[in-house]
């Protein structure tokens, strides 16, 4: 039998996984049964996003790097983070006595400006 690691501070709290687990993809039906526990490989990606190291030195008390990664990488691909983002984000609005969809947005011109002066020609020495 497996013993259990010590929790690091970025693991999901019993809580926070039963608001996120509705969200993450089950193993598939009919397939081999999935060798690493979801709420397991969620807490790798959580280390890693909020430590800031690369994914080969996840410790190695968590799945493998290559697993967590893979995960990680396929539940991009499938807009699951999307759609935590989104969840979470309502969550807080309507905690917040808002509407849970935001109604409006702002941008601040300097992040959208990007061909002022000539966009990837611009300040290289580039001549034309």
């Amino acid at each position: 039998m497996k013993e259990k690691r010590k929790n690091y501070p970025s693991d999901l709290s019993d809580g926070e996984w039963a608001r996120l687990e509705r969200f993450i993809p089950a193993a598939k039906a009919g397939g081999r049964p999935a060798k690493y526990e979801r709420r397991e490989v969620v807490n790798g990606i959580l280390y890693v996003l909020r430590t800031g190291g690369s994914w080969r030195m996840l410790p190695h008390d968590f799945p493998p790097w290559e697993s967590v990664y893979g995960y990680f990488r396929r539940w991009c691909e499938a807009g699951v983070w999307q759609q935590v983002h989104d969840h979470l984000r309502g969550v807080w609005r309507e905690s917040s006595g808002r509407n849970p969809c935001p109604s409006a947005a702002a941008l601040d011109s300097q992040s959208v400006k990007t061909a002022e002066k000539g966009g990837a020609r611009a300040g290289m020495g580039i001549s034309t």
